[in-house]
């Protein structure tokens, strides 16, 4: 077994991704919450696409608290190509800050560990470069209550 790694990870700033809460979520149980997003957006430099309905984050309690993220959303860009994302992620955040945020605080990457692992699909010629993506996203700012939203940037792995 090596002790070091044998290959490096190369990374491409690819978007920001803001989406707003909308609506109220869904508590199915326990362990179970539903969230929508019908607006929103993704930036950056070789994108710039609106988040349209329908969309949903299947957001899971663990039993040890750690929150397992099950999202999917489609954007429509400028050109009008839609793209599918897709994405399962990890949030790990201590009690007080969750009780904080639902009191309307907002949260950064410094407050809790939020990273996410989007895949996109596409038709569009303009976005396919997009189909052959393994991205992750990192957690920018989560807030919580009235106006809430949750936004990522967005990173290609090489």
């Amino acid at each position: 077994m090596p002790d070091a790694a044998s290959t490096r990870l190369e990374h491409e700033y690819l978007m920001t991704l803001h989406a707003p809460v909308a609506g109220s979520p869904q508590p199915v149980d326990g362990s179970l919450t539903i969230f929508h997003s019908d607006r929103g957006w993704a930036k950056g430099p070789k994108i710039d696409a609106a988040i349209v309905a329908p969309t949903g984050d299947w957001l899971r309690t663990m039993p040890d608290g750690t929150l397992r993220v099950d999202a999917r959303m489609t954007l429509r860009s400028g050109e009008g190509a839609l793209i599918h994302v897709v994405y399962g992620g990890v949030i790990r955040i201590a009690p007080q800050q969750f009780q904080a945020m639902g009191a309307g605080a907002t949260l950064t990457s410094d407050d809790i560990y939020f990273v996410i692992a989007p895949v996109f699909q596409t038709a569009h010629p303009d976005f396919q470069w997009l189909n052959h993506v393994q991205a992750i996203g990192k957690v920018v700012a989560l807030k919580g209550g009235e106006g809430g939203y949750v936004a990522y940037d967005i990173f290609g792995i090489r």
